[in-house]
């Protein structure tokens, strides 16, 4: 059984056990406490040479990168969740990478500001940061206005990508209300066995460690 080395508050972790569950596979986890330094030490720095989760070791075959992983899964287990189409793969892959550089990267910019103003004192410009996202959240809106998921009508790995993107908006305090089709598309998903198998919500493990 491969191996999954991850951490329950990693989005990019969860996207993986999301993406196994609905392909059918199971996966061994393995927690990597990143507040204890799990992640630095020389042997988990010999599979992921920054320290980042997740990583999966397939019967000696390392593979970090979540996006990759997913990949590598699909195509091993023939998954159409990563379609074979040259055409539909490209749509898949632009969205993967739509979610990544934008998506997520305005997700972390939250937490990082909001890090900053804790730690310093500072003021932020909330609404610049915010502005930023949603004008990107509004890019996502209008393609489920086209078709019933992001890169088409079947459902994808961009589908679980921007899934487990989005996952901690509410701890985010992210207002999705503006994005009526992103939220019933979120929604759906999250009623879904292939979620509810890794939690009922985002945090719900940190929640009962409390």
């Amino acid at each position: 059984m491969a191996k999954l080395y991850g951490f329950d508050l990693s989005t990019p972790t969860n996207k993986i056990r999301f993406c196994a569950n609905l392909i059918g596979i199971d996966l061994e986890s393995i927690p990597i406490d990143l507040g204890k330094g799990d992640n630095q030490t020389d042997e988990y720095l010999s599979m992921h040479p920054a320290g980042k989760v997740p990583v999966l070791d397939d019967d000696g075959f390392v593979l970090f990168e979540s996006n990759a992983i997913m990949k590598y899964l699909c195509r091993k287990h023939d998954s159409d969740l990563y379609p074979q189409d040259t055409q539909k793969q490209a749509l898949v892959d632009q969205w993967c990478d739509f979610v990544s550089a934008h998506v997520g990267d305005g997700y972390g910019r939250i937490v990082l500001n909001k890090i900053i103003a804790n730690s310093s004192g500072m003021a932020i410009d909330e609404r610049s940061v915010n502005d930023r996202l949603y004008r990107f959240l509004a890019v996502i809106e209008g393609q489920l206005g086209r078709t019933r998921f992001l890169a088409g009508d079947e459902l994808t790995i961009a589908d679980i990508c921007l899934l487990s993107t989005i996952d901690p908006t509410e701890m985010r305090e992210v207002d999705l209300g503006n994005f009526p089709k992103l939220s019933a598309w979120r929604e759906d998903l999250r009623s879904q066995d292939f979620y509810q198998k890794v939690h009922r919500f985002y945090g719900e493990s940190m929640m009962a460690r409390a």
